[in-house]
């Protein structure tokens, strides 16, 4: 239990330290414009979305209203269970178009996601309504602090982002709430990744 504490109240000394030391904040010197945008980038498929599979001039193998298992997979007509979270639409399309292709000759296939269940987010810490949240569509940290209703009468004006890297990994991205609100940075005001833990020091 000792060890599990040190572990967790290290870290935010040290950036407590940065904070308050001399020189630069460490909010003049952080690359915001380097984190992952996914308002960017082609929509990444996951647990709990809903997918429809067409397949033309073979209907009795398309599917509609797919809801992808905890597991990652949705079981397709004659090419049985196709891994689909982690993976764009267009992936999942080349790949079935490929396993399509031993029974119907130059398949076309049609992925698109009907429903979009996966993009979820925790607030916590210092805010009026702290618990996991989830969107219909890509908000970023100022939007994620007010459906958490905003800093309580605690807060201080540091939030803290944890966010998973590729290897698992939790990488820690510090944020001035007061710099988003006053709109001097918005670049500051990054999109919220699904997994990611905001927390309001």
């Amino acid at each position: 239990m000792r060890e599990i504490t040190v572990k967790k109240v290290v870290p935010a000394l040290l950036l407590s330290f940065l904070l308050l030391g001399c020189g630069p904040s460490i909010y003049e010197t952080y690359s915001y414009g380097k984190e992952y945008d996914p308002r960017k980038h082609e929509y990444v498929i996951g647990v709990t979305d809903v997918i429809s599979i067409q397949v033309y001039k073979a209907p009795d193998l398309s599917l509609g209203g797919a809801v992808v298992r905890p597991d990652g997979v949705v079981t397709v007509p004659l090419v049985g269970d196709v891994i689909v979270a982690g993976k764009p639409p267009s992936q999942v399309r080349d790949e079935l178009k490929a396993r399509f292709s031993e029974f119907v000759k130059e398949a076309s296939v049609n992925v698109t996601v009907t429903g979009f269940n996966s993009y979820r987010f925790i607030v916590s810490g210092a805010v009026n309504k702290s618990g996991s949240f989830t969107q219909k569509f890509f908000i970023t940290v100022s939007e994620a602090m007010a459906m958490a209703g905003g800093p309580n009468k605690f807060a201080t004006d540091q939030i803290v982002i944890y966010r998973p890297d590729k290897d698992g990994h939790m990488r820690e991205i510090p944020v001035s709430f007061k710099t988003i609100m006053s709109g001097k940075r918005p670049d500051m005001d990054i999109a919220i990744v699904s997994g990611d833990s905001v927390v309001m020091q």
